[in-house]
């Protein structure tokens, strides 16, 4: 079990309404936390991390200075902000306007309003991810697994890296799209591919499909980490020959129990 307790996460929440911070405010003590401050901009959320940090996140969408989603761009564009997990609440669920959160490696989103159980699991998420448990493996040196990660986000590429270096794996190579992630397989040998579905020039799909039909790995597992909500699409990628699919956010105990499952 981490060492870390919910008790000792020191929480920002970013929100301008101070009906909505003192709502958040009273389950996150619910729940246990103690050290909670608050901003109402993210001209003043930038301003309190840079002085005190924080251990996470949790900002509405829509701020008086701009939104979440530029809120979270501008931490991971930040050398030390940029590791800082992040947790969206809003009303908002319009896919182009929530994928950019996802993309840049949310530790959940919630709705307004939000179910406690659902915080309690993204406080658990963020737990994990910040004090992690390394991954236990009968059959590999988790040390010694090459993962080759693909994804058009940076922030994406970073934020899996990222959960794979905490726990314990040191090997891995990134590629932006599949066109890329053909040239690195034909380069490496890999245990284990993470992809993203949508891409430029060589999607998720295509990837999969060439991977099992032409490549010199077509028994390497392949773990689909995808914002893709669209049933249809992820049936075919399945059909390709994808063998998990895990949504955007994830969490770090979802992740290592997919790659358990895969690498046994």
């Amino acid at each position: 079990m981490p060492s870390l307790e919910i008790s000792e996460l020191s929480i920002l929440i970013v929100e301008p309404s101070s009906f909505q911070q003192k709502v958040i405010r009273q389950e996150l003590e619910q729940s246990g936390c103690n050290e909670i401050d608050t901003a109402k901009s993210i001209e003043e959320a930038l301003v309190h991390l840079e002085r005190y940090s924080a251990d996470l996140v949790v900002s509405a969408m829509y701020l008086p200075d701009g939104d979440g989603v530029e809120l979270v761009s501008q931490m991971r564009s930040s050398e030390a902000l940029g590791e800082i997990p992040f947790m969206l609440i809003s009303s908002e669920q319009r896919p182009d306007h929530i994928d950019p959160i996802k993309q840049a490696g949310s530790v959940a989103i919630l709705p307004k309003p939000f179910c406690h159980a659902d915080l309690e699991k993204a406080l658990e998420a963020t737990l994990a991810f910040i004090d992690p448990e390394e991954l236990n493996l009968d059959s590999y040196n988790v040390e010694a697994l090459q993962v080759l990660v693909v994804d058009d986000s940076d922030f994406s590429l970073k934020h899996i890296a990222r959960a794979l270096e905490n726990i314990g794996v040191q090997k891995i190579i990134m590629a932006h799209d599949g066109k890329e992630a053909l040239a690195k397989i034909e380069e490496y040998e890999f245990d284990l591919i993470f992809t993203d579905f949508n891409m430029p020039n060589m999607d998720g799909e295509q990837l999969t499909q060439h991977i099992r039909e032409h490549s010199s790995q077509p028994y390497v597992p392949i773990l689909m980490v995808t914002s893709e909500q669209n049933e249809t699409r992820l049936n075919g990628v399945k059909r390709a020959g994808v063998n998990a699919i895990c949504d955007k956010p994830f969490s770090p105990d979802h992740m290592k129990s997919l790659m358990v499952n895969l690498l046994s």
